[in-house]
């Protein structure tokens, strides 16, 4: 304070300096946040489709690995060629965490005809994936 007092041009660019490295620390500590959208659709009715998404950033690989489930939520769904099922999320990580995959009810399902399921998903407004299959399709950035 004393300091101040001698020179306070210096307290004030100190103050001002101090105050600008706070908020880079601060908007540095924020991830940026990325807007996701999937969409799930399906050739043909079918009834209780199963669908597992990802709608939350797990804190860390370990966190998921041992209970993947916490963080990958199901819906059974009817869907066809008029009834999609859509989600939007948000994810820090896309790149890592943005997935979706549906499947077939049960082993004993037979196959939809062709193209089968279909999914898409978009971070940021932009398509980054899309898959389809008879028994199923899984629309991810990484590699599962």
């Amino acid at each position: 304070m004393l300091l101040c007092r001698w020179i306070p041009r210096v307290c004030v660019a100190g103050l001002f300096t101090t105050t600008a490295v706070l908020a880079v620390a601060s908007a540095q500590a924020q991830p940026v946040m990325h807007q996701i959208r999937y969409t799930v659709g399906a050739s043909q009715d079918i009834a209780n489709a199963e669908i597992y998404y990802r709608d939350v950033d797990p804190p860390n690989w370990a966190d998921y690995s041992h209970n993947p489930y916490l963080y990958t939520p199901n819906a059974e769904v009817n869907l066809g060629p008029n009834q999609p099922w859509v989600l939007e999320a948000t994810l820090a990580n896309p790149d890592d965490w943005a997935m979706v995959v549906v499947g077939l009810p049960g082993p004993t399902t037979a196959p939809l005809q062709e193209p089968g399921f279909v999914c898409e998903l978009r971070v940021d407004d932009v398509v980054v994936a899309t898959d389809s299959g008879t028994k199923g399709a899984l629309c991810s950035i990484r590699p599962w």
